[in-house]
């Protein structure tokens, strides 16, 4: 059986609070007894006995401090001392219930028990699409910032007390609620809004594995029909997340590693996806092209194995350097060390290499390799590991070739995924294509955007996302280039290409202008940043529409169009 968080926090304060309210309430039974059986005199010097509700009365404003005086009579000396032995023993009785309240607002449990309740009440208040995360390491402060820069809400869910109430202090455009839990239990899933209908996903970033796969099990479970992104980083766990439909598992060393490949073996596809995944206005950093030749990879653990099994697929020779011999069969040379010295580097042949990976788990120990590296062999391309985003001001100071930050690679993937899902169905495209391909689609782009990276976006052509180009398209034929027309001046372009264009199962890449838009068609784009709100009012408003279309304007309401006969014109 279920508890809610409001039931909890009653129940731990009564538990603590039972054995004070039981002393209380029995105090009140002994002084209101006593002043039952304690005879007294009415106005006239009759005997008289108080009864249980003038008893209770009395005592009520008595024990509470309040005073009122005798009533309904003068008491007799023995009500009277009766009276002084009930107010000393309701004074001890406060005393205890008092401690013991405080006690009971300074136990860890009823603390954690309002918590609850606050967190459970502020997610149950979210009106809005709102995305789950699991774990608010650096990878989820990054995810968490990206958000809220988007105008996205978020829940956040972290084992770590600490971090939750760093999650507090942020400056975040809205409230995030956060709750100090283990994303393990399905309990705290569910009162983080996993269950929740605005609920649009979950995003598991732990840097435990096995936690990250409890989470992709319990969205497999509970609400199959949100996405689940999660981070994995051993085999065994992405193949189990895999095996129940997990769509999208992230493992950073595996990701990295797949783009320095694809940057040896192809480097124009690899520029391209540098164009479509970087930050939207910056400038495009200079191209770096890895080169083909003895390559000395320093630290062998999960992300030296990454690196190894992609690049010695392209054909490279491959030099290990690791304070202890690789655990698995390798007929790779390895030389016994961790590469911060240079009679180590020297031994693995640095002067005649081409590349080296820092790859291992110390910030430091990889800032010293690269270093050591460098002087030795001037010319050589470094491939950086950098564990932690408080040492970025040293890595950037170094400025190696291609700079590895786990969670900056998790944040980034997630966000192409969660805000442009057709971006992650392109970019698997452009790492089947060649270099020419590729060459093709960076011209068609910088002619719209010069050296700045684009911003990508897409757009599905039904009544929610373009009303008015879903309306339009039963009446009348359009082409993809009317997406294209500046809505003040139908004759311009607007600085933007169509990438991709998904009908049914069909994946058209680089679409022609002149084809023909059906409803129901996924359109993604990549363009300058001010093309999206001149297009977003071609989607949905009809006159611009019309406009763009036919040079014309029609009617702006339903009635009008039918009274001046404008829709059949259309």
């Amino acid at each position: 059986m279920n508890t809610s968080p409001i039931n909890t926090a009653f129940f731990v304060a009564l538990r603590h609070m039972r054995a004070p309210l039981i002393f209380l309430i029995g105090i009140f039974a002994i002084s209101v007894g006593g002043l039952v059986l304690i005879p007294g005199v009415d106005a006239q010097g009759n005997p008289w006995r108080m009864d249980f509700f003038h008893a209770l009365y009395f005592i009520s404003y008595t024990a509470t401090t309040i005073g009122f005086g005798e009533i309904p009579y003068t008491f007799t000396d023995a009500q009277r001392l009766w009276v002084i032995f009930c107010i000393f023993l309701s004074v001890i009785g406060w005393a205890y219930v008092i401690s013991k309240l405080f006690a009971v607002i300074q136990d860890r449990g009823f603390k954690q028990a309002l918590t609850g309740q606050r967190f459970a009440r502020s997610v149950r208040r979210l009106g809005e699409p709102f995305y789950l995360i699991c774990g608010y390491g650096e990878t989820g402060q990054l995810l968490a910032r990206s958000l809220d820069y988007l105008n996205i809400p978020f829940v956040v869910i972290d084992i770590d007390p600490e971090r939750i109430d760093e999650l507090d202090l942020q400056d975040y455009l809205f409230d995030a609620p956060g709750l100090a839990g283990d994303a393990r239990l399905p309990n705290n899933l569910i009162m983080a809004g996993l269950t929740h209908p605005n609920c649009v996903g979950v995003i598991a970033l732990t840097n435990d594995d096995s936690a990250n796969l409890a989470v992709a099990i319990a969205v497999r479970l509970l609400n199959p029909e949100i996405p689940a992104l999660c981070r994995a980083t051993t085999v065994d766990v992405a193949a189990n997340m895999a095996s129940f439909g997990t769509r999208h598992i992230i493992d950073p060393f595996e990701k990295f590693a797949e783009y320095l490949a694809l940057a040896i073996r192809s480097p124009g596809s690899y520029r391209l996806l540098e164009w479509l995944t970087g930050l939207p206005g910056t400038e495009l950093a200079a191209e770096r092209v890895p080169p083909r030749g003895n390559w000395l990879v320093c630290g062998y653990g999960r992300f030296g194995q990454a690196i190894v099994r992609h690049i010695t697929h392209e054909q490279l020779d491959v030099t290990l350097i690791d304070p202890k011999p690789p655990s698995r069969e390798t007929a790779l040379p390895w030389v016994l060390g961790v590469g911060t010295r240079a009679e180590t580097l020297c031994e693995a042949g640095v002067n005649g290499a081409v590349g080296i990976v820092a790859g291992t788990d110390d910030d430091i120990n990889n800032l010293s390799i690269v270093v050591t590296a460098r002087e030795l062999n001037p010319n050589l391309f470094v491939v950086l590991r950098q564990n932690l985003q408080a040492n970025r001001e040293l890595f950037t100071a170094f400025d190696s070739d291609f700079t590895v930050v786990p969670s900056e690679i998790i944040a980034h993937e997630c966000l192409a995924i969660l805000t442009t899902p057709l971006l992650s169905r392109f970019l698997a495209i452009v790492k089947r294509k060649d270099d020419a391909w590729a060459d093709d689609v960076i011209a068609r782009i910088s002619a719209v955007t010069g050296t700045l990276v684009p911003a990508v976006w897409s757009v599905t052509l039904d009544s929610r996302q373009a009303p008015a180009v879903a309306e339009m398209i039963h009446r009348s034929a359009i082409g993809l280039d009317s997406l294209k027309r500046d809505p003040v001046d139908r004759n311009r372009q607007l600085p933007c290409i169509p990438l991709m264009v998904v009908r049914s199962a069909e994946d058209i890449e680089i679409p022609a202008p002149e084809l023909m838009l059906r409803e129901g068609d996924s359109i993604l784009f990549a363009g300058m940043s001010s093309a999206i709100q001149d297009q977003q009012s071609i989607l949905r408003n009809l006159n611009v529409l019309n406009y763009v279309l036919f040079g014309t304007e029609v009617a702006g309401s339903w009635l009008w169009r039918k009274l001046t006969g404008a829709e059949a014109g259309l």
